[in-house]
């Protein structure tokens, strides 16, 4: 049985994957209270898909009965530079670090079925590789499996990797000895808790999602909510605030893999070019990108959130041209915009 987790780990690092551990196909019962506590309250918002067989999301077993482990995977997106500088740039747009580059699911795909592949062969039985393809609960999946534990902002922390870590899972009907549980934990800090822009924390280890900038500005479809707008500063595609100060990042080591280093297109993008994007434009610059999925007209009204924040009056014309926008929410939030910038009033 050493051998087993030592070859798999092995073989999971030569891969590319920073951080591997093995958990029981079972999640604790605390989890399922927790998932169903968050979607009574209505604090998924627009991920309905949360909703749905919650069962199934909770319960590895019902997902695929015959898996008796979890691998859980991670890879580090540490970034080398600082991933709040450019919220000081308000002539700029501020991209989550794990979107300056490509799509992160992709590139642990490929690496997950690779791994799937060497334990079938090498050790038998079957191996089901996952990356928000299936309702797997990856952080108390991960924490399970010892890869670290969930902070006061509800992501998974790394001794090692600090909050940079994305998760991947693969199933397999091999039984293999757990991870034991890691050392650390959040202590009496709440640097996250107290950096959210739009107090998306009610209480330390929850999250309501509906005010999280990284939902507003991903997963939620319709027009931003009016009291939250102006918190949102030039944050145009998620947000890393409570990341970024989590003071287990000073061990972390800039991640690895090339294609998820910053393209310098994105690293502090003009909000004006990004303003002027049809279609066609902004399926083009975002071609491989994960901020390609939520389409050209969130990631407008994204950005004319961030132009009416700026206080910059040389930016008004990017938004007024917006005005008639075939989109009726790209073109309230160009009214939006226009108002808060000195023209007519925009509400």
């Amino acid at each position: 049985m050493a051998d087993l987790n030592a070859s798999i780990r092995d073989k999971a690092l030569a891969l590319g994957f920073d951080a591997v551990g093995f958990a029981p196909a079972a999640l604790a019962p605390e989890v399922r209270t927790r998932l169903a506590a968050f979607l009574a309250a209505g604090q998924h918002g627009d991920m309905g898909w949360l909703a749905v067989r919650p069962d199934r999301r909770a319960a590895p077993a019902i997902l695929w009965p015959e898996a008796r482990t979890i691998v859980a995977l991670g890879m580090s997106y540490a970034p080398a530079f600082d991933p709040l500088e450019t919220l000081a740039r308000p002539d700029r747009g501020n991209i989550s670090v794990y979107a300056r580059n490509r799509d992160y699911h992709d590139i642990m795909k490929g690496r997950l079925k690779h791994l799937a592949q060497f334990i079938v062969s090498r050790f038998g039985g079957n191996a089901k590789p996952f990356v928000d393809t299936a309702p797997v609960m990856e952080k108390p999946v991960a924490a399970q499996a010892g890869l670290g534990w969930q902070g006061k902002h509800t992501n998974l922390v790394s001794r090692t990797h600090g909050s940079w870590l994305f998760l991947g899972e693969l199933f397999t009907t091999l039984q293999i000895d757990p991870a034991p549980p890691p050392a650390g934990g959040c202590g009496s800090c709440a640097r996250c808790l107290a950096v959210c822009p739009t107090d998306a924390f009610p209480a330390p280890y929850r999250l309501d999602a509906t005010r999280c900038i990284s939902y507003l500005t991903i997963e939620h479809k319709g027009p931003i909510p009016l009291e939250l707008r102006a918190r949102m500063g030039n944050r145009i595609y998620g947000c890393d605030d409570c990341l970024a100060v989590c003071p287990w990042n000073k061990f972390a080591r800039p991640g690895g893999t090339e294609k998820l280093q910053a393209r310098a297109d994105l690293a502090a993008p003009a909000l004006a070019d990004l303003a002027a994007l049809d279609d066609a434009g902004f399926r083009a610059r975002f071609s491989g990108s994960p901020i390609k999925r939520i389409g050209r007209g969130r990631f407008v009204r994204n950005v004319m959130m961030a132009i009416g924040n700026s206080q910059d009056a040389a930016l008004r014309p990017a938004a007024a041209r917006l005005l008639a926008d075939p989109d009726p929410v790209v073109a309230e939030a160009a009214a939006w915009a226009v108002g808060r910038l000195g023209g007519w009033a925009a509400e």
